[in-house]
């Protein structure tokens, strides 16, 4: 009689007690007082966040406001046509959507990263807590205060021109000022945001392992080798888990801050958030308004499927692990 042999590889068996060994039934029950606190913050991404997503279907219909969602005809793929036809306006609007992000992945998103690092090579920790509360306290003030501030300061008739004026030089024209917009908006989204930034890479250096740094000296680094060898290689997970959810809002370049100061003209201020702003609430286009954000929102979970997949690629976890 010929033997057979199993190759099949041997099942493991989870460990007593692990969360594995329990059914689902069973770890429903064990963990039901924490799934009741999840509830609330649950509903509120359904009620707020998913729910509305149904309100897509009006960007392949004709909407009109007085007929509603289901009396408004069909039009099929028709409002996506003015996006991929090459309209002058979405064009512009997706060309400073497109330089605007640039600049902030250029300039904004590593600004926390050098100024975590500039904090944390800080000794004396009192002043160090000055410094970090100090640079929080813009996050907390509305583009509307943040956009008054600039302008009570660069504005024509702010301090800095008061003071050139009164040196007897001429005036510099920043707010309103078509050359200098872009630089702006980038300026104020380092300033009201870079403090707030830091506190995930703060946390994440507060869990470098000390030894790590005198073994290094022992070696004969310096300050410069710590942060090559050290610093940096604890910091890159988070870096890429950031920068990946930046790539997902990456056409998303601050609406209300630009809103506030389209005085610049819309040639250097329209992006596409504001274009389904203007097209749909003043010229009642609301089709082309939803079709242009449902693309923008496509491309963005294209972004970030992409660049997660790269991630695992240089075996990173990313924004979730593959199976």
């Amino acid at each position: 009689m010929a033997l057979t042999i199993d190759k099949r590889p041997a099942v493991k068996s989870a460990p007593p007690g692990s969360p594995h060994s329990l059914g689902r039934l069973a770890r429903l029950k064990r963990d039901w007082g924490l799934l009741v606190f999840a509830v609330p913050g649950l509903l509120v991404f359904l009620v707020f966040h998913y729910v509305p997503l149904l309100g897509n279907v009006i960007a392949f219909k004709d909407y009109q406001p007085y007929l509603g969602v289901r009396q408004s005809p069909w039009v099929g793929f028709s409002n996506f046509a003015l996006i991929f036809s090459g309209d002058p306006d979405v064009l512009n609007a997706l060309k400073n959507t497109l330089v605007l992000t640039v600049l902030q992945v250029a300039f904004v998103f590593p600004a926390p990263i050098v100024l975590a690092l500039v904090l944390n090579s800080l000794m004396y920790e009192p002043i160090k807590r000055f410094v970090q509360s100090v640079l929080y306290m813009p996050h907390f003030l509305s583009w509307v205060i943040v956009v008054a501030i600039f302008q009570q300061i660069l504005g024509n008739a702010g301090l800095l021109n008061t003071y050139l004026r009164h040196k007897g030089i001429e005036p510099i024209e920043i707010i309103g000022n078509p050359d200098a917009f872009r630089a702006l908006i980038t300026s104020q989204v380092i300033w009201k945001d870079t403090g707030w930034g830091t506190i995930l890479f703060l946390a994440a250096l507060s869990r470098v392992d000390q030894e790590q740094y005198e073994a290094a000296s022992v070696d004969g680094a310096g300050p410069a080798r710590h942060m090559w060898h050290v610093t940096l290689p604890a910091l890159r997970p988070l870096i890429i888990l950031l920068g990946i959810l930046r790539l997902g809002d990456s056409l998303s370049v601050g609406f209300e801050q630009i809103l506030l100061q389209q005085g610049a003209g819309t040639e250097v201020t329209e992006v596409l958030d504001t274009y389904v702003y203007h097209h749909a609430f003043q010229q009642g286009e609301w089709g082309i308004s939803a079709a242009v954000g449902l693309v923008k929102g496509v491309v963005g979970l294209a972004l970030v499927l992409g660049a997660n997949k790269v991630a695992h690629l240089f075996g990173e976890d990313g924004v979730y692990r593959s199976r």
